[in-house]
């Protein structure tokens, strides 16, 4: 038999279980938002607390807080930011387009932790912990110090690894010569150490992209209250706000001057978005050249191996898939389809509110996880492990007809097209074929082509 415990609000009174810690609007969210299993993601509820924290040290200073209630407020924020209470955050991604019901269940939750804490102190959730604020401008807030955070604590860090990991392929290959190849057919010779260097820049410019973009993260909403104009907000809310931020996270936040802009529009985060869909793009090339060079081991193009982390097959005995390869390319599409629900919800702003902003925080924080994540593992279980598989590289760049490119300034484009057409219909050498039309012999051709010349 469950017990519970009479809760109310502006509404009413209501039953919420005994054991949580929570309030009646977080009970009516639960109960009215009963769509999906998505909830609000635990980077945004670390973002809330962290704000609460700050918000709690601002008021104090301007004296719109007492110093036992802002304590209170401060110890509670530190054990959830801390992981403390994981499940009494339970709300859904699909509830007011504001994140209301979520801001009230982070105020009511640290209000009844202050509570037991200390039985003596009165905590009103709206009164003392939300004070000098709204959800219209928290919310926004902590979504820009959730993705930022993201993108500083996991993101950056699993890109840099992967891009040290090319490097050391580059070097490992410095001197090693394949065929290229461009619309999936032969071309003319490279470095195999040149080929990673592309992959490698790709990563490069993401990353760059993805810093550049996140900057704009740091201009906080704080202190524009329910439309912009700061009601009931002291004067200088914001700017003490984000400084507290910026002690507490190391990373540093100023106010959004512009707090109409802050609250109506989500540009900022299509545009970070942007970048992450970008990078997701370049990760999905980077996973299919992987997984096409070591196609086989016997029918492919076998240029390269990779790890063998697992039976591929529950009929075929002995095979081993590009399992990891597949995993990123899989969230490769859902980071850009994450980017085409965020430029969406970004557009849909009306007056003096976007109110898409709890999906916005969802796909945003999921393509950030997802990217940091798959990248640690692709490096770990599959770039790490590559190898050249040497004799397979010599042995069809020797075979390619796109050699006979070095020759056309020698015999002529049509003439060195005539070579390659006759080597490939006859099933002969390109040696064969520059031979036998006559345009060099056998010491000529020998000297003319080779390989490490065309680089």
């Amino acid at each position: 038999m469950y017990e519970y415990r009479i809760e109310h609000d502006t509404m009413g009174e209501l039953r919420v279980p005994a054991e949580r810690l929570w309030g009646a609007q977080t009970e009516r969210s639960l109960e009215n938002f009963r769509i999906g299993t998505e909830e609000i993601p635990r980077e945004l509820i670390r973002a809330l607390a962290l704000l609460k924290y700050a918000a709690a040290e601002a008021n104090e200073e301007l004296g719109v807080l007492d110093q036992p209630r802002a304590k209170c407020i401060r110890d509670a924020c530190r054990d959830i930011i801390d992981g403390k209470y994981p499940k009494e955050f339970p709300l859904k991604v699909w509830q007011t387009g504001s994140g209301t019901q979520s801001n009230m269940n982070m105020n009511e939750v640290i209000s009844h932790i202050a509570m037991r804490t200390d039985p003596g102190i009165e905590m009103h959730p709206n009164d003392h912990v939300n004070r000098s604020q709204s959800s219209n401008d928290i919310f926004p807030s902590a979504m820009h110090v959730a993705a930022l955070l993201g993108i500083r604590e996991s993101l950056l860090p699993a890109a840099d690894g992967l891009i040290e990991s090319m490097k050391r392929l580059e070097e490992e290959n410095r001197e090693l010569i394949k065929i290229g190849r461009t619309h999936l057919q032969d071309a003319v010779p490279l470095r195999f150490s040149q080929e990673i260097s592309g992959w490698r820049g790709m990563l490069e410019e993401s990353r760059e992209q993805i810093l550049e973009s996140s900057e704009r993260l740091r201009r906080l909403a704080v202190g524009g209250t329910a439309v912009g104009t700061g009601l009931n907000c002291p004067e200088g809310f914001d700017r003490l706000c984000c400084e507290s931020l910026s002690r507490l996270t190391g990373e540093s936040f100023s106010p959004e001057p512009n707090k109409f802009h802050a609250l109506s529009a989500k540009d900022s985060y299509s545009y970070l978005s942007g970048a992450l869909r970008t990078l997701a793009a370049n990760l999905m090339k980077i996973a299919n050249d992987v997984r096409w060079l070591s196609s086989g081991p016997r029918c492919g193009l076998c240029e390269i191996s990779i790890p063998e982390n697992e039976p591929g097959s529950s009929i075929m005995p002995g095979k081993v898939n590009p399992t990891q390869c597949e995993a990123i390319t899989m969230i490769a599409i859902q980071v850009m389809g994450n980017d085409v629900t965020i430029g969406m919800g970004a557009s849909q702003g009306n007056f003096e509110l976007n109110v898409f902003m709890p999906v916005l925080a969802y796909n945003m924080m999921q393509s950030i996880r997802l990217l940091s994540d798959g990248m640690l593992s692709f490096d770990r279980h599959c770039v790490s492990g590559i190898r050249a598989k040497r004799e397979n590289m010599e042995e069809k760049l020797q075979r390619s007809l796109m050699l006979v490119t070095c020759l056309s300034p020698r015999i002529g484009y049509e003439n060195a097209a005539k070579c390659a057409h006759k080597a490939l219909e006859e099933g002969i050498s390109l040696k064969e074929a520059v031979t036998a039309l006559g345009f060099l012999d056998a010491s000529e051709y020998e000297e003319a082509v080779r390989p490490e010349r065309m680089l």
